[in-house]
């Protein structure tokens, strides 16, 4: 079992510690190129070339999109009560909680813990988490809801378009099974890549306060990935991906938000560094749990 949980956390820490191991070397590594990169070109393939060849069809992606509706509806509303039973700022600390690293980290843990099946349901979970960060999450920063990103957002359109092969079962070409593959290929390794670095470069602020809602993301997603797997009768890979991407750490995309909106900046990142430092004692053992 060691060995198993060895290989699973070990390719995904190893590529982490390398980018972050860059960023300290003082090396150029341009972060803004490789994100826009990663997220107009190479997850948007990613999540074509996956979720069309999900297993049981378009009934398993609805079940897992209204899990990730409630797990996101649950985790506003209890971390929005537990930031101000705290007096903790929520236009600071409320996106953080609710929105985790299914991306970087997310990916490749279900793709080598749950093989290509985990890995396609992963990816359809970072889409729609991104749908919904990069719309309604924005109020947690702004107060101002935007549902006109989506039409400025290439993952919507990969999924919309994944959506419609997969329920019409209409069969897709090879030729463009292979280049979304190989082009999808590319985002696990430079996502990763990209956390190290960004990790690498973060300045953390009022450690005692980030340390708390650290803790709270990974314990309260958790506890909501456990409750919400019961509840919807969940089973085999499916349970094991909510679960895990339920208690991600918090997403960098949170402190990218933090800083263009004078959110508490250095905070928001003392909350990325601390929860992913505690996610590499805590995935294994949920992993142990779950395999």
């Amino acid at each position: 079992m060691l060995a198993e949980l060895f290989s699973i956390v070990a390719p995904v820490y190893l590529c982490i510690a390398l980018g972050y191991l860059w960023a300290r070397s003082g090396r150029p590594f341009h972060t803004d190129f490789v994100a826009d990169l990663c997220m107009t070109v190479g997850a948007p393939c990613l999540i074509f070339s996956s979720v069309v060849k999900l297993d049981g069809g378009i009934a398993s992606l609805m079940e897992l999109a209204l899990a990730v509706a409630l797990a996101h509806l649950l985790f506003a509303l209890l971390g929005f009560a537990v930031l101000r039973a705290f007096d903790l700022p929520t236009t600071t600390f409320l996106g953080p909680v609710v929105f985790a690293n299914t991306g970087n980290m997310g990916l490749p843990i279900c793709l080598f813990a749950f093989g290509e099946v985990g890995l396609a349901l992963g990816v359809s979970y970072f889409a729609l988490t991104s749908l919904i960060h990069f719309t309604v999450g924005q109020w947690t920063w702004t107060g101002v809801v935007s549902f006109r990103q989506i039409l400025r957002t290439p993952l919507a359109y990969a999924a919309l378009f994944a959506i419609v092969a997969l329920a019409s079962e209409a069969p897709v070409p090879d030729w463009l099974l292979r280049t979304t593959g190989t082009l999808g290929a590319l985002t696990i390794p430079l996502m990763q890549l990209t956390l190290g670095v960004s990790l690498g470069q973060l300045t953390l602020g009022r450690l005692p306060r980030s340390i708390g809602v650290s803790l709270l993301r990974i314990g309260m997603g958790l506890a909501v990935g456990i409750g919400l797997a019961e509840l919807l009768d969940l089973e085999g890979i499916a349970r094991g991906v909510l679960i895990l991407d339920c208690a991600m750490p918090v997403a960098v995309v949170n402190y990218l938000f933090a800083q263009r909106y004078g959110r508490g900046a250095s905070e928001v990142a003392g909350t990325v560094v601390i929860s992913t430092l505690v996610s590499l004692a805590t995935l294994p053992l949920i992993l142990a749990w779950l395999l």
